[in-house]
């Protein structure tokens, strides 16, 4: 039984058959004939090396064979399982992802901007206040009492004339008796 010729995978539900694309790389054993026999080796010891170089690129075209049976059993067990290729990125994302947060570079950069978003906080905190203090400093000053003073004229006369009006205003039903309710202080 030729070994070359056949798929090593026991498991395989393709035993002793070859794939048409799998290709061998062919040896030429005529290219190592040509070869000048290295100074000091024997004919002996260059024919043995000759066949154990011809053994060794034989045993290659095996093991390519059994990797491509081994790869195409796998193919076929991760489509029986439903395995897709979608999924096997998917799970390789999330290790990467996870590996990348468990690395100390990742861990460090999370803590520097963990602390520069407390100093940034902090800071518009302290610009908040400050700006809450000088509203309430404006309120307070002669010149904002005398507008809110001044709206305050306006908006009694606006409200008055409407509570004047309100007997030529349609009401709703049942609230004839109410009178209107003034809004929310200015």
């Amino acid at each position: 039984m030729d070994s070359a010729g056949q798929d090593i995978n026991l498991n395989s539900p393709n035993k002793g058959l070859l794939s048409d694309s799998m290709t061998d790389v062919p040896v030429d054993t005529g290219v190592a004939a040509r070869t000048p026999a290295v100074e000091g080796l024997t004919e002996a010891e260059e024919e043995e090396l000759r066949a154990e170089l011809t053994k060794v690129e034989e045993e290659i075209v095996t093991l390519r064979q059994v990797l491509a049976a081994k790869e195409r059993h796998c193919g076929e067990l991760k489509r029986r399982l439903g395995l897709s290729t979608l999924g096997g990125l998917k799970q390789n994302l999330s290790r990467s992802w996870h590996d990348m947060q468990v690395s100390n570079a990742y861990k460090k950069t999370q803590e520097t901007l963990s602390q520069a978003g407390q100093k940034t906080s902090a800071a518009l905190s302290t610009v908040g206040s400050a700006i809450s203090r000088k509203l309430g400093d404006m309120r307070n000053s002669a010149t904002f009492k005398s507008f809110e003073d001044r709206v305050g004229t306006i908006k009694s006369k606006v409200v008055g004339d409407r509570e004047n009006d309100s007997d030529s205003l349609p009401s709703s039903a049942g609230s004839g008796d109410k009178p209107l309710s003034d809004p929310a202080p200015f």
